[in-house]
């Protein structure tokens, strides 16, 4: 007889992976990332624990949008007052805090709720080419995000 094999916590195993995000397109780049966030790369596999690896995503001021989404894509907050709607094009967004634009496209393809949560942490999302998590001994993760692969 068959049987699903589940994995336990104390079998976990995290690695760490970094990806450069510089000509990278978001939602593209933003897919892959949220798979090894949670973990559906690996064999092991189990939708109730949390055995996604750490990802950490350097250059995300350079990750690039596709037709005139630069200038036509909007971020919504609502303050939950009368008129408090805020808008916020691509643009403003990245030259004020560029970092974002990746975290909220990642956070959205993760689960709701606690363990989308923890999941979520698990990602580190820097500008620029530095990073102070070299301890953790990161492997290059390869993410082709062209259609019909990298030409």
């Amino acid at each position: 007889m068959k049987q699903t094999t589940l994995i336990k916590t104390a079998d976990i195993k995290k690695d760490w992976y970094i990806v450069d995000a510089a000509g990278q397109t978001v939602g593209r780049l933003a897919t892959q990332v949220a798979l090894v966030l949670r973990g559906k790369h690996k064999v092991t596999f189990t939708p109730h624990i949390n055995n996604g690896d750490h990802v950490i995503i350097i250059n995300a001021e350079k990750a690039i949008f596709t037709g005139k989404k630069e200038s036509d894509k909007n971020y919504y907050h609502h303050s939950m007052y009368p008129g408090g709607l805020k808008r916020r094009n691509v643009a403003s967004v990245r030259k004020n805090k560029p970092e974002f634009i990746l975290e909220r496209a990642i956070r959205l393809m993760l689960p709701k709720g606690v363990q989308g949560h923890n999941q979520f942490r698990q990602l580190h999302v820097l500008v620029g080419e530095n990073h102070p998590y070299q301890a953790q001994q990161p492997k290059a993760l390869v993410i082709e995000t062209q259609k019909g692969g990298n030409k």
